[in-house]
Formats: structure tokens, C-alpha cells, sequence
């Protein structure tokens, strides 16, 4: 007998067919012998929904409002859920974030998790119910109902199975694993059985959509296993886990991409102390993450130019403050571009191997895509490109790193071991 925690996303409680279909699913592994953590979403939709309907009342909804609205849609469905397992002879019980113990900061719409009190989930546990929890949500010290933001529940489900010692965290989404890229762009992308937590966090934050990157973090963290699997087909999914040697058979392991990124260039900086402090202040006050940075002379001596990234949806906001910024100090123009977009390679076998940096530029060069900005990690490279190539750099890494052959030959998972 094993300690489950098990998620599954919006899709896969998308309506009422859905809901007694993920409960049958439930049920069939609870009579197996499982203690069972269930942790849903809001049905696919309702979230958007929610917040439509706060801006026809509000064009800036109050934040704790707008938290206590966005956690009613995890509610409707934990609740429908109960339902449909008790009537296929089972017990269970929903708990929202509050009766489940998930403390958090009072950052409302992205707090963090700070702590979980489990006595009331193992109380349950051990009466041999099925414990239902409301993705996405908790409470802050003070009893208001806050939210973790998108993507929330798998980090619900992930800390929620580090602090019950959980044996395994299941992932149960609309696609059925991890792939070396996204598939819908590339025919040849392959389905990885398993993935160490450096990488996975890597992909999430650069773009692939499979698991909130907050969630790997808990994962690594507290080295909690988590399998991604599909909850519509009954197949292997993927494995997050420690690294191990076989995930250095391939340098890499990986290729996303984001749109979501836009690029600004402030000209002629004063080259002295001070001044990037003086450019990045206001952002960081606005909430606004910057991620690449490059710094390069202007060709005027004593002047520099600063080129950064940040995400699209704060383009606007970004070239307003920096135009300002750019006033005070004396600095020249302040360019844009937010038609560019991020593509990365990503693999724990780039720690150990030379040139890859090399073949990567090589095989873009080829195509005639230009590289506009490049960051790297111990296990990513990053280039910023002209956003019209990002379909073409994706396939085009594909090929050259050969993601579509598999180096870990006989390793897979056992079905009857996580179904």
C-alpha cells in the first residue's frame, strides 16, 4: 500500500462525463490499496470565466475579492467529484485550501506556499476516505482565501505530497508525457520516460506548458518523484526525478521555445557605477521580471548599450518606465522590438560536453536565423530570434541534436506500477 497524491487539470474535469470518469479511475486505484490525495482544478473554462465576470462588475477588481471569486471554481469541482465516487460505493471528502491546511503569504492572485498542516488530511486518511482537495488555493495568516496563480494546482499537489511524505505525486494533464519539444510544431518530438528536476524546472520556465515551474521546484526540493501522465489514454507517462547517468547519454534533452518575451534597448548609457541600478529599480518596484541581459559599447566613449528582455504582456509598461529612466540619466534613444521570440536547449548532459554552444549557433547560421541575444546556464542555452523562425529554429535543433532517437534503450516505466 502506497501514499498517492494525484492532480489532474481542468481538461480532464472539463464536465460532468468527465468528472465520473476521473472518478471511477479513482476508485478502481483506491480498491487496489492506495491511500489516495486527489487535488483538482476548476473545470477547463471556469477560471476564465470568473474573471470575465469580476471585469464586468470591476475594470480592476479588488485582488482579495477577485481570490475569494477564482477559488469557487475549485470548489464546484471537488464537491461534483465527492459526489460521483460516493455513488460508486466509495468514501471521500473535499477539503478546500483552508480545511486542507495550506498556508500562504497574502500575495493575492500568486501566493507562495509557506506551510501545511496535514493533521486534518491524515485524519481522514486513516477512516479510509479519499481526501479531495481544491487545487490553486490556501489562506493567509489572517483566514482570507488566497490563490497561487496559473498553474497553481500542480504546485498544490506537489507540496502537498512533500508534506504528507507522499510516495509518489501523479500528474494527470491532457497530454501524455514530457516530450523533447512540442510535438505540435515537431513530428519527430519524443516522448522522454524520464527527466531530472534541473531540466524539467528549465523547460517549465522557458516555456513548455507540461508543469508549473513551481511545482518542479517543490519536486527537487523535497525529492518527491512526479509522473506526467495523460488521464484521456492509458499509456507510460513521464518520470521527474533525480538525476541519474543515464540522463547524461544525451547532451540534450530538450528544445523550447516562448513566444511571450519582447526586447528593449536603451542607447548610449553613461558607462559608470550605478546605472543599471538606476534602469532596473523601477522595474523590479513595477513587478516587472527582467530576464536577458547584454551590456556592449556604443561605439561613444564612455557610453554603453543595454539590451534586456521581459515578457510581452509588460512591453508597454517596460518602454514607458525605461523612456523615463532613460531622461534622468542622460542616456540616448530607447529601441523596442516585441515581434522576437526565446528558444533554448536544455539537457543535464551539457555539463560534461564540449561545443555545444557551437552546433547550436551552426545549425541556426544555416538557416540564415540570426541570433539577436544569447544567456546560458550549466544546462541551457538561450537565443533570442526574430519570431517568423521560431518554428523552423525548433525543428531545426531537433534534427541537429537528434532528439528524435531514444539513448536510454530499455528504461521504462511499469504500467501496472503508476495506472
Amino acid at each position: 500500500m502506497a501514499l498517492i497524491v494525484q492532480k489532474y487539470g481542468g481538461t480532464s474535469v472539463a464536465d460532468t462525463a468527465r468528472i465520473k470518469a476521473i472518478a471511477q479511475r479513482v476508485v478502481k486505484r483506491k480498491k487496489s490499496g492506495d491511500d489516495l490525495v486527489v487535488v483538482l482544478s476548476a473545470r477547463a473554462g471556469d477560471t476564465d470565466r470568473l474573471i470575465e465576470l469580476a471585469r464586468e462588475v470591476s475594470p480592476r477588481p479588488d485582488p482579495r475579492e477577485l481570490d475569494v471569486l477564482m477559488a469557487t471554481g475549485e470548489q464546484i469541482t471537488i464537491a461534483l467529484f465527492c459526489m460521483a465516487v460516493k455513488d460508486l460505493g466509495c468514501d471521500a471528502i473535499s477539503f478546500t485550501g483552508y480545511q486542507a491546511g495550506i498556508l500562504t503569504d497574502d500575495h493575492y492572485g500568486e501566493a507562495r506556499i509557506s506551510f501545511i498542516n496535514t493533521d486534518a488530511i491524515f485524519k481522514q486518511l486513516r477512516l479510509g476516505r479519499i481526501v479531495v482537495v481544491a487545487g490553486f488555493q490556501g489562506y493567509d495568516t489572517e483566514g482570507n482565501i488566497t490563490t497561487l496563480g496559473r498553474g497553481g494546482s500542480d504546485t498544490t499537489a506537489v507540496a502537498l505530497a512533500a508534506a504528507l511524505k507522499a510516495d509518489l505525486c501523479e500528474i494527470y494533464t491532457d497530454v501524455d508525457g514530457v516530450y523533447t519539444t512540442d510535438p505540435n510544431i515537431c513530428s519527430k518530438a519524443r516522448k522522454l520516460n524520464k527527466i531530472s528536476y534541473e531540466e524539467m524546472l528549465e523547460m517549465a520556465s522557458l516555456g513548455a506548458k507540461v508543469l508549473h515551474a513551481r511545482s518542479v521546484e517543490f519536486g527537487m526540493k523535497y525529492n518527491v518523484p512526479i509522473y506526467v501522465c495523460s488521464s484521456f489514454v492509458d499509456v507510460p507517462g513521464t518520470l521527474v526525478t533525480q538525476e541519474d547517468e543515464s540522463m547524461e547519454r544525451y547532451v540534450v534533452s530538450g528544445i523550447t521555445y516562448t513566444r511571450n518575451v519582447a526586447r528593449v534597448t536603451i542607447t548610449d548609457v553613461p558607462d559608470v557605477p550605478g546605472m543599471a541600478a538606476r534602469i532596473f529599480t523601477p522595474l523590479a518596484q513595477n513587478d516587472i521580471n527582467v530576464d536577458m541581459i547584454i551590456q556592449g559599447s556604443s561605439g561613444v566613449p564612455g557610453k554603453a548599450n543595454i539590451s534586456f528582455t521581459v515578457s510581452r504582456d509588460n512591453y508597454v509598461e517596460t518602454m514607458k518606465l525605461v523612456e523615463g529612466v532613460a531622461r534622468e540619466i542622460g542616456a540616448g534613444e530607447v529601441h523596442g522590438d516585441d515581434n522576437i521570440s526565446k528558444i533554448s536547449i536544455v539537457g543535464v548532459g551539457m555539463k560534461s560536453h564540449s561545443g555545444v554552444a557551437g552546433k547550436m549557433f551552426n545549425a541556426l547560421a544555416r538557416e540564415n536565423i540570426n541570433i539577436m541575444m544569447i544567456s546560458t546556464s550549466e544546462i541551457k542555452i538561450s537565443c533570442v530570434i526574430d519570431e517568423k523562425y521560431t518554428e523552423l529554429a525548433v525543428r531545426v535543433l531537433h534534427d541537429e541534436f537528434e532528439l528524435h532517437k531514444d539513448p536510454n534503450g530499455s528504461f521504462s516505466i511499469k504500467e501496472e506500477t503508476f495506472n
